[in-house]
């Protein structure tokens, strides 16, 4: 292969943050919703009340989860920032000092010393406080945080995935519901698993009953919770 010659390689790392928030919005907005209208079904005949039930519960879930993700986001990506302006300070105040931790770093990861000097000197010469944030704090491009993007993609999946179940309660009326709202949410949860997992190079049959066993847990214990009581809540 020429040294110009550039490999091209497909890797999955850079859908690392919008695929967990929309992997988590899809699951949750599926297994919530679905889990409130078989909940509410089991302890009410009023089909009006289910439906009510459903979209509120999309509603709030939706919000909820991109309020969530982009606290819980904003709040890594400030850590990383106030890391590299500390790093940035280090550089300015102890230039020798943060280049023989860089050296160090890659003699730990098997250079010689004078080989790790030489590629140290390198990095540092062409982007010294992108070396020491990949290399020493183990920061990059495709693993940042993104807040915006967690949030945006968790609540639009959310919602995605609480209109499933609260369909089927649209066109399925009486004692057929709860059947059709476990059968087709254990089918959406199955499905997301497998794709989620394909997504991420993993074996989609792991993928598809992993999920599937907590989506009918959830939607079991509520269903259960909602017979003993037989109220609304």
């Amino acid at each position: 292969m020429s040294p110009g010659h550039r490999h091209n390689e497909r890797h999955r790392s850079d859908r690392i943050g919008w695929l967990r928030a929309a992997v988590l919005g899809a699951n949750d907005g599926i297994v919530s919703t679905a889990s409130l209208l078989v909940g509410v079904a089991a302890a009410s005949t009023d089909h009006s009340a289910i439906l009510i039930t459903g979209v509120a519960g999309l509603v709030a879930g939706a919000m909820s989860m991109a309020a969530g993700e982009y606290v819980s986001v904003h709040s890594q990506a400030d850590v990383e920032k106030a890391d590299l302006k500390r790093e940035k300070m280090e550089l300015e105040s102890a230039p020798d000092a943060e280049l023989r931790e860089l050296a160090a770093i890659y003699v730990a990861r098997g250079l010689d010393p004078g080989l790790a000097h030489q590629v140290a000197q390198q990095l540092t010469h062409h982007d010294a406080l992108g070396a020491h944030a990949r290399d020493e704090l183990g920061l990059s491009e495709a693993l940042e945080a993104r807040p915006i993007q967690a949030a945006v993609a968790s609540a639009g999946s959310f919602a995605a995935g609480a209109a499933l179940p609260l369909g089927v309660a649209l066109v399925v009326p009486g004692d057929g519901l709860i059947p059709a709202i476990f059968g087709s949410s254990l089918l959406s949860l199955a499905s997301l698993g497998a794709l989620a997992a394909r997504a991420g190079g993993a074996d989609p049959w792991v993928g598809a009953g992993r999920v599937g066993f907590w989506g009918a847990l959830a939607m079991a214990l509520t269903a259960f919770v909602g017979r003993a009581f037989g109220a609304t809540v």
